[in-house]
């Protein structure tokens, strides 16, 4: 496709949003019937004209093809009309393959998405064959993510549904408190949806999904199935709990079945990183547990860089926004330093992150050191990674690799890339990668390599616990193409 004139840049503009806007009932009908469509690892759904048009727009920069709303809403629009079963469609991959084929030879859109999508035309197998329940144990910074995530995410409603949260009963109004804490929020922004409040039932309905709210001080005396809930997988994001015993309370209870910490998890519990160990989780487990936002950031990146390069040996250093268990004002801390202020002061504490690496990459063993530093904003962290590979390298071989591991690998909804000399933290509140690798600050000398890689420490931490719990469900979709991005959320 021809490049625009300056004279063409608003008409060209203005006949990709009228393709943008055809785009969302497509897309929407198709997201119902649970096929689920994206744009080289980015989701299609749910989105307005102008964030359509900014993935394409990112897809333009990173992937550096001239794919535009001209080359993806033909695919889409023939997708629309097969009888496609339930599915993750990469729709921009599909549009670049398709221009490769189309400027070799004479096939149509239909043509070609009936081929590739052979596999799922017909199959409407759901992805569950019932829906399964799920229960927030807690409802702080991350616990009103989830829901967020979850409530967005509900589709046909056969999959993940929120039934119900559980949290100690505060004074005053307390459900309306919970659900306003719900509807804003000072660094995410606003709900997107409705909420309303069922005081006599103590619910709060939010877009159509009923979710009760139970108060109770401890795991084991909750009665699901008092309110309908049954073989529930419970998230417990209090962090108060962390090893297998004390974890163990919440299987107490009954209609409840498995947990998942928010937290690293201690002992011998098994620490889930989306991604890269996904598939140590089994059916037969209870306990999981979701490691830190932290060890989410690094561990992906450690690994494709390890399967590449071999690290020989490496320190991370994670300056991390402020987080809830830190003094406003100077006051008794339990831990050292973070008893100080935490919006006047940098403070240097410890991270388990670096010990997760080497229980979640054994191949790390003794290999790899961390430390934190706290500092006065409210979310985005960013850890600078410094490695010894085992060979000589360069900044742009390192940052081609990167880029298209964010395309093509298996974890290009874990990692994702800039090459912007602009970008700061607050860029990235919001994204939904475990992490950022921030190229145009990539350092590299010999065998030396230094890399930046920020991570939205609250949404894209939830991001990467919904997709645990997605995989412990047991919920799968065909790819297409084969390399679409796995249960992206």
């Amino acid at each position: 496709m021809a490049l625009p004139t300056l004279e063409d840049y608003f008409p060209d503009w203005k006949e990709r949003e009228a393709l943008a806007e055809a785009m969302i009932p497509i897309i929407g009908r198709l997201y119902r019937s649970n096929v689920v469509t994206y744009c080289f690892g980015r989701a299609l759904y749910n989105q307005s004209v102008t964030q359509i048009m900014k993935t394409h727009r990112y897809v333009r920069q990173v992937a550096l093809n001239e794919l535009s709303e001209f080359e993806s809403y033909p695919i889409l629009d023939a997708l629309s009309q097969l009888d496609l079963g339930p599915s993750h469609i990469d729709v921009g991959k599909l549009a670049s393959k398709y221009m490769e084929e189309a400027a070799a030879g004479d096939i149509s859109p239909l043509e070609f998405v009936r081929r590739e999508c052979a596999e799922v035309i017909g199959r409407h197998v759901p992805p569950l064959e019932k829906p399964q329940d799920v229960v927030l144990y807690g409802f702080g910074r991350i616990g009103r993510l989830l829901a967020r995530l979850l409530i967005e995410k509900t589709g046909s409603g056969g999959q993940l549904r929120l039934r119900a949260i559980v949290v100690r009963k505060g004074k005053g109004d307390d459900l309306v408190k919970r659900a306003s804490l719900l509807r804003r929020d000072s660094v995410h922004g606003s709900f997107q949806g409705t909420l309303r409040i069922d005081e006599e039932n103590s619910c709060i309905i939010a877009n159509g999904n009923v979710i009760r709210i139970i108060y109770a001080s401890a795991p084991a005396e909750v009665d699901y199935t008092a309110y309908g809930i049954d073989n529930a997988i419970v998230i417990d994001n209090t962090g108060v709990w962390r090893d297998r015993a004390k974890l163990s309370e919440h299987l107490k209870a009954k209609g409840a079945s498995r947990v998942i910490l928010t937290a690293p998890g201690k002992g011998d519990i098994k620490d889930i990183v989306a991604g890269v160990n996904s598939h140590d989780i089994l059916p037969t487990d209870t306990i999981l547990a979701a490691a830190s936002c932290t060890t989410n950031a690094i561990v992906p990146v450690i690994k494709v860089m390890h399967d590449e390069y071999t690290i020989l040996s490496g320190h991370m250093e994670t300056v991390h926004s402020y987080t809830n268990d830190q003094n406003l004002i100077d006051n008794y801390h339990d831990k050292p330093r973070r008893g100080r202020a935490a919006p006047l002061n940098m403070v240097i504490t410890e991270t388990g992150a670096s010990k997760a690496v080497t229980k979640l990459l054994p191949e790390m063993a003794g290999k790899f050191t961390g430390n934190a530093i706290r500092v006065p904003t409210p979310n985005v962290s960013l850890a600078i990674m410094n490695l010894n590979l085992g060979r000589d390298v360069t900044v742009e071989e390192v940052n081609e690799y990167i880029r298209k591991a964010t395309l093509f690998s298996t974890m290009q909804r874990q990692i994702d890339f800039t090459m912007s000399p602009e970008v700061v933290s607050s860029d990235f509140v919001g994204n939904r990668h475990a992490c950022i690798v921030d190229g145009g600050a990539t350092i590299a000398k010999d065998n030396r390599v230094v890399l930046y890689v920020w991570y939205d420490n609250e949404f894209g931490y939830a991001c990467q616990v919904v997709r645990c719990v997605q995989r412990w469900a047991g919920i799968q979709y065909p790819l297409v193409p084969k390399d679409a991005a796995e249960l992206g959320f």
